[in-house]
């Protein structure tokens, strides 16, 4: 009798340990994670190749993280000389999905290089990140405002005091707004604004940015976006 419980005993637990071994073996389905990048010629990335732009760095810095098996796209709706105006017209041609796990807007510096009216970019502004939270599964905390680079500090801006002004005022506004509204706001101006000591920063147009200074935006941008692609 002791014998037949014995072998009971040890195939019980014979069918255990096959059962842990097959569960260890279990393969975790990959992801799709999606990216909308949405801009002007700062996310377009105006005079740097297609890979030095920051949208697919910040995707490209990201994947590392990601597991093998995972795949990563990135989508960008930018085009350079764009306002808040022609982003709301663009967005609302193309009309991407709904389902997008992380959403950038870096947008504003054509309003105040066209003399457009601040009260304008006060009403598009939250427009735009309100559509930016809708292509964010509808989920605020899948979006990443990137604040306005200042060109007064390129060969092209030569210092002027006047943009740089300005700019402030609009970075205030959208700042201010996403503080309020519990948006992630993330500053990489002070940046740009070394571009006129340190020339590496501006690209051979004298005007944009570089993939240098594309690099130190992603920079700022990995840690909050790798946390929201986690979520």
């Amino acid at each position: 009798m002791k014998l037949i419980l014995k072998i009971v005993f040890l195939s019980i637990i014979g069918l255990f340990f096959q059962s842990c071994s097959t569960d260890s073996a279990i393969v975790i389905s990959p992801k799709n994670y999606k990216y909308l990048a949405l801009g002007d010629s700062y996310t377009i990335g105006q005079s740097v190749c297609e890979t030095c732009r920051f949208p697919v760095q910040l995707k490209d810095s990201i994947g590392k993280y990601l597991n093998t098996n995972d795949t990563f796209q990135v989508k960008i709706i930018a085009t350079t000389g764009w306002t808040t105006t022609n982003l709301k017209s663009a967005i609302a041609a193309e009309n991407p999905t709904n389902d997008y796990d992380l959403v950038t807007l870096l947008i504003g510096v054509n309003n105040q290089y066209q003399h457009k009216p601040f009260s304008l970019y006060e009403q598009e502004f939250p427009e735009l990140v309100n559509t930016a939270i809708q292509k964010a599964k509808g989920d605020k905390n899948n979006v990443i405002v990137v604040s306005i680079p200042d060109y007064a500090f390129t060969p092209f801006g030569n210092g002027n005091t006047t943009i740089s002004t300005e700019i402030d005022n609009y970075n205030a506004f959208a700042e201010n707004y996403c503080n309020a509204n519990a948006i992630t706001f993330i500053n990489i101006t002070d940046i740009t604004r070394l571009g006129l000591v340190q020339r590496e920063l501006v690209a051979n147009d004298g005007l944009h940015p570089s993939s240098i200074a594309y690099a130190k935006f992603v920079e700022r941008l990995l840690p909050a976006a790798r946390t929201k692609i986690a979520d």
